[in-house]
């Protein structure tokens, strides 16, 4: 086919996960634990469905573009990230904010260097974009060595690093402390941390954009805020680096009703953090109770909504995995790397999903 742009010609795609759930009907979606992209196991705060249920009422909008700059949501996020409106700009998703640093960042044939085993959807968007794309690859222990990385960094010279904070799908968390070591020690290569998994951790590097120029963050609503459906993320980074991205951004393409959930979502923050505490206590659980099977699998700890299970081999792997999927519980099958080919991610929720999945879990081992 000779129309496609020549870098997607051979690309290899990002590989999505069963979306079984979109296929039943709303009263069986109940039925489901939808534990696979990391969404928030619960709806999000009921301030959202009471603004969209309001917005419904307010049929005098539907016909025209969305606000191209709500400065509520830009002082709500403002409020959130203790960083100036001036340094924070909101996208239709961090994958869609992701598309933009690309292309204000990253010429055809620019090397961009990613942490991995990581969110393979940042490569497919480089690649698609002409640029070449290399690994530094943490060991198969799992365990991060800052000195190879380093070295990895200095033998390509990237334009840009991405360094998914908590990384997705290791779980592993890079300390504020080593982040700044980089910025200062890579002067001219610009990092991308993404921290999609910041309320989770508790580890953000947001104040660093003050600072420094070549450091950006992409965050979402995705998690969290239990807003995936309605596609919202944004940017922290450093004012010019900000209006920079702006010189291209399309500010229509987030709409009234992201932009609304938006703002709801973080008129009610108590309820955002009283979910954090639901999914820690959750993996809590989840990890006690899997040393009754600890002979099984390896769970690896994580900064994240969620845990990687390590098997000692694929089979044994794909047998636990299709059997909770016919139980209706669908994990992650992991496979952009071989080191976690005999590994799958599971989505944590809250103590009493956990306990659903653990009873197959149990079940599937005869314990």
């Amino acid at each position: 086919m000779k129309f496609p742009n020549k870098y997607l010609r051979n690309l290899k795609p990002y590989k999505l996960a069963s979306h079984k759930i979109w296929a039943v009907s709303p009263e069986k979606r109940s039925e489901i634990l939808k534990l696979d992209w990391n969404e928030a196991t619960v709806p999000p705060s009921p301030k959202v469905r009471e603004r969209i249920i309001e917005l419904l009422k307010e049929t005098d909008f539907f016909n025209l573009y969305p606000s191209t700059k709500n400065e509520r949501l830009l002082a709500l996020l403002s409020n959130y990230t203790g960083l100036p409106v001036e340094n924070i700009q909101y996208f239709a998703s961090s994958d869609s904010l992701h598309e933009y640093i690309c292309k204000v960042f990253i010429s055809v044939g620019d090397p961009v260097m990613i942490l991995g085993p990581s969110y393979d959807n940042f490569r497919l968007t480089c690649q698609a974009n002409g640029a070449e794309v290399h690994f530094s690859v943490i060991g198969e222990d799992f365990k991060f060595d800052p000195a190879r990385f380093e070295e990895d960094i200095q033998a390509k010279e990237p334009a840009v690093v991405y360094i998914c904070n908590p990384n997705n799908p290791t779980g592993t968390v890079h300390q504020v402390s080593y982040i700044r070591h980089l910025l200062e020690s890579f002067p001219d290569t610009l990092f991308l941390i993404d921290e999609a998994y910041y309320e989770f951790s508790g580890v953000s590097c947001k104040d660093l954009v003050l600072e420094y120029d070549n450091i950006l963050i992409s965050r979402t609503m995705s998690k969290a805020f239990a807003l995936a459906n309605f596609r919202v993320g944004y940017l922290l980074g450093s004012k010019d680096n900000v209006q920079f991205v702006n010189r291209i951004r399309n500010p229509k393409n987030l709409t009234t009703f992201g932009q609304e959930a938006a703002i709801a979502a973080l008129s009610d923050l108590p309820y955002m953090w009283n979910y954090v505490d639901q999914v820690h206590k959750g993996m809590a659980y989840f990890a006690e109770e899997s040393e009754k099977v600890k002979d099984k699998y390896v769970l690896q700890p994580s900064g994240g909504n969620f845990m990687l299970l390590k098997f000692p081999s694929y089979e044994e792997k794909m047998g636990l995995l299709n059997y909770l999927a016919e139980n209706n519980i669908f994990a992650r099958d992991t496979m952009q790397h071989p080191i976690v080919h005999n590994c799958f991610r599971i989505t944590i929720g809250t103590v009493e999903q956990m306990k659903t999945v653990m009873s197959v879990i149990l079940k599937y081992y005869g314990r």
